[in-house]
């Protein structure tokens, strides 16, 4: 088992308050991810939970035994660095050995060689292994710390954006042999990272961190799509998602619509059944529309928002088109191979059924259509 627990948990260095009075409940076997902005506290508390750090308040806790005052050698957990963090003396063959050769963990050398082995082969570094660390790339190095986090079972493993700096092919592959190895860890993983397709792409559950405190916790379909808030919901998708102003109102048959500005002119929307009721008293809200959920189409129709083309940014496998509107600018997701001139006429509509609506005061998320079903409740 290796349950970790943090309760009001607060680390400052000098005016700066890293963590801000955090609770977290990680799961015995889960693969964890810790999400968010530079500087908001992701590695801070990865090294609290190692003992690398210790907090200023608040309780840590692994396997319900409080390890405030226990040293990392006694916590037995594995950790890899984003600064690789490898002995220079040693060659890539000792360097992954070391945990296995330590007063604590000490195995004899044909263990030590096999799993070397093993762990070089999986991180594709078996024919390096003579060399030093200065003789290696940064991809290479981060692999060889990689491998020396894996090398051991230990009760928790805690990674440090260990794929910062491997190119994107590897890192692809990474990814994926990562979530098969957690299988097979049968341990739990706590996931430091700054990439939201890695977040997505690995954690059973995500955090997503921010100033110190948790702007919130759940599964990757979850923060998706219903984020807790504009913060987090420009956080993940790319291209970012689109959020203005609108307005509730009243459209066809007196029913609830949304009014976007376009042109000097509104535009009405209808607005879902079952979100109109949450929306009830909110006036001004912000509206949020992924680019994937916004049609385009470059002849005028009813119910389309006309603008022209500001961009259009082919990125291997999609385009992002790029519409200006007025003083504001919508992004939407194109085939690779669309071909069209900048400022031409171009017409977009959002798709209403997967609206996000914000409180305009705050940025709070309000609702979207069918939001249950991201949430995993019954219908």
């Amino acid at each position: 088992m290796a349950r970790i627990t943090l309760e009001h948990v607060t680390k400052t260095f000098g005016s700066t308050t890293a963590l801000n009075d955090i609770d977290l409940d990680v799961h015995d076997k889960e693969f964890f991810v810790l999400f968010g902005p530079a500087g908001a506290g992701k590695t801070t508390m990865l090294k609290t939970i190692a003992g690398v750090e210790f907090p200023d308040r608040g309780l840590v806790r692994i396997d319900d035994r409080i390890v405030n005052l226990v040293d990392p050698s006694e916590r037995n957990v594995s950790m890899v660095f984003e600064n690789y963090a490898l002995y220079p003396h040693m060659t890539v063959f000792d360097n992954i050995a070391s945990p296995m050769r330590s007063p604590l963990h000490r195995r004899d050398e044909e263990h030590i060689t096999r799993e070397v082995a093993r762990v070089a082969d999986l991180m594709g570094i078996d024919a390096l292994l003579n060399r030093l660390p200065s003789q290696l790339s940064n991809g290479q190095r981060q692999r060889t710390a990689l491998g020396r986090c894996l090398v051991r079972k230990p009760t928790v493993f805690l990674m440090d954006e260990p794929l910062a700096h491997l190119d994107a092919k590897l890192r692809h592959l990474m990814r994926t042999e990562l979530k098969a190895m957690q299988s097979q860890f049968d341990t739990t993983t706590i996931y430091v990272t700054h990439d939201y397709m890695e977040a997505l792409s690995l954690g059973d559950r995500i955090a997503i961190l921010n100033n110190g405190r948790f702007e919130q916790i759940g599964t990757g379909d979850e923060i998706y799509y219903t984020p807790v808030s504009e913060f987090v919901a420009r956080l993940v998708g790319e291209p970012e998602i689109n959020i203005v102003d609108a307005q509730v109102t009243s459209g066809s048959g007196g029913k609830p619509a949304i009014a976007i500005a376009s042109g000097g002119e509104r535009r009405l929307f209808p607005i879902p059944d079952d979100v109109a009721p949450t929306l009830d008293g909110e006036r001004n809200v912000r509206m949020g529309i992924r680019g994937i959920n916004l049609s385009y189409r470059f002849d005028p129709a009813d119910g389309y928002m006309p603008g022209t083309v500001y961009n259009l940014e082919p990125i291997g496998n999609k385009s992002i088109l790029t519409i200006k509107i007025d003083d504001t600018t919508y992004q939407a997701v194109a085939p690779n191979d669309l071909d069209v001139e900048l400022d031409s006429p171009v017409f977009i509509r959002p798709d209403p059924g997967a609206m996000l609506f914000f409180r305009k005061s705050d940025g709070v998320f309000l609702a979207r259509h069918d939001q249950r079903h991201f949430l995993g409740e019954n219908n």
